[in-house]
């Protein structure tokens, strides 16, 4: 078997994701999963992949300093070689710079060899020169953000007029750093002292959550797939992030009660919701797409939990025989997601002000028709991992004046001391003790 080249397999996730739009994190398990190779060869896949994505915006200033062509008119392939090199060299310590410069030009002859010449020119001027020259004092605030972490000039100036310069300086960075490895001990299962032990003997490093206490976190992984793991497989817990987790704990499902969840898949609310009620009462889910609803089954099936039930169902059109019926009903709804831009960097490319615009609107409708499956006294959750106002709270103030019979409750007493607020509701920007962006808020209808 030929030996996989690393650097090339990078490349071609990158290529892949830029030109067919694919999510990096489903991207790069793929290309792993077909390109056998060394454990230290995967991680340099993903730390070339991520990196790269994540401070495109950063590499392409760069690489423009020293290109006498202008960067939309460079092949694709050409251009990612360029890009790779560029955050090796100024990111990857423990890579020489020779290399890094080598490797890119050998790849670059089987991909576009009339093209070798010109990266082996510029990654040689880029080296000679000192690489990138990047002066806060040339440009203006938004640019200067824009260019030194990689997000549109659009997203700056709008997290700098909801959240200020410093708190979006912040969210940048954050925006910008590996996420945490969450996971959700299942009650029904197991404890947190059992499946900490057992992940232990398997050779991980394991946190205890801060913040929740049937949580951990999963320092190191190692080689090995959570899938694999057989506290994993017999349903002992679940990946979750504690940000969403925190939703379950808003919602509060008691024993015997009917909760909703209209945007459930793949499932991860929906089933933490039916642990905290002892699996006792129901959960309905629906989705939209039916290869979803198989997923949430399956969610179910591995945690043995027989209190839910799925069904496909767009959550813009009302089902007459949930009216009035449900206890809770939770709308995670579907958003621009600017919250897990660290999970998925590629987001911060591919998102506009008209989506979220369109966003908005579909979220007022999805809770409007979800605001009549609440019975009296009953409570509607509204959840989104984005951070964007015109989602979340201003959202919340539209519903509210189309709904005066519902009212907007303090979730304070529902969440970690840690994370309470002056605010009735939840609005955690990234990096807010390490968490992802998460809006959560309650309201309950009075008559």
């Amino acid at each position: 078997m030929n030996q996989v080249n690393a650097r090339r397999v990078a490349l071609d996730v990158l290529n892949a994701i830029e030109q067919e739009e694919a999510y990096s994190n489903l991207a790069l398990q793929e290309a792993l999963r077909k390109n056998p190779m060394k454990k230290e060869d995967k991680r340099l896949v993903s730390k070339l992949v991520y990196g790269v994505i994540e401070n495109r915006m950063r590499l392409d200033y760069c690489i423009k300093q020293y290109s006498k062509t202008k960067l939309k008119k460079i092949q694709l392939s050409v251009l990612n070689l360029l890009r790779m090199a560029v955050y090796q060299i100024d990111f990857m310590e423990r890579i020489p710079n020779s290399a890094a410069v080598n490797e890119s030009v050998n790849i670059t002859k089987k991909v576009n060899f009339k093209s070798t010449g010109f990266v082996n020119g510029i990654l040689r001027a880029y080296l000679r020169n000192g690489g990138c020259k990047i002066d806060p004092k040339s440009m203006d605030k938004v640019t200067y953000l824009s260019i030194q972490y990689s997000h549109p000039q659009w997203l700056v100036e709008r997290y700098i007029k909801q959240f200020g310069y410093d708190a979006t300086k912040a969210i940048l960075i954050a925006d910008n750093e590996p996420p945490e490895l969450s996971i959700r001990i299942n009650p029904l299962k197991s404890n947190r002292e059992k499946i900490e032990k057992e992940l232990i003997q398997n050779g991980l490093e394991i946190a205890v959550n801060p913040l929740l206490e049937e949580g951990l976190i999963i320092e190191r992984l190692g080689d090995q797939s959570i899938e694999v793991l057989e506290a994993f497989k017999n349903g002992g817990f679940s990946v979750q992030d504690t940000s969403s987790m925190l939703v379950g704990y808003v919602v509060g499902p008691k024993e015997g009660e009917l909760v909703i969840d209209v945007c459930a898949a793949p499932g991860g609310k929906t089933t933490h919701m039916a642990e905290l009620m002892g699996d006792k009462g129901q959960v309905v889910a629906f989705d939209i797409h039916n290869h979803k609803i198989d997923l949430i089954n399956s969610y179910a099936h591995r945690l043995n939990l027989q209190s839910i039930k799925a069904k496909s169902w767009d959550a813009t059109k009302v089902l007459e025989e949930y009216i009035e019926q449900a206890d809770k009903v939770l709308v995670d709804a579907p958003c621009s997601g600017l919250g897990i831009i660290r999970r998925k960097p590629e987001i911060r490319y591919n998102k506009s002000v008209e989506d979220i615009h369109q966003l908005k609107e579909i979220q007022l409708e999805i809770m409007k028709t979800s605001a009549k499956y609440v019975k009296k006294n009953g409570q509607l959750i509204y959840s989104t991992c984005t951070i964007d106002k015109e989602e979340n709270i201003d959202n919340i103030k539209r519903f509210l004046e189309l709904h005066p019979n519902f009212i907007l409750e303090d979730i304070n007493s529902d969440l970690p001391e840690a994370l309470r607020s002056k605010e009735k509701f939840l609005q955690l920007l990234p990096g807010d003790h390490g968490l992802d962006g998460f809006f959560i808020a309650r309201l309950k209808r009075e008559k």
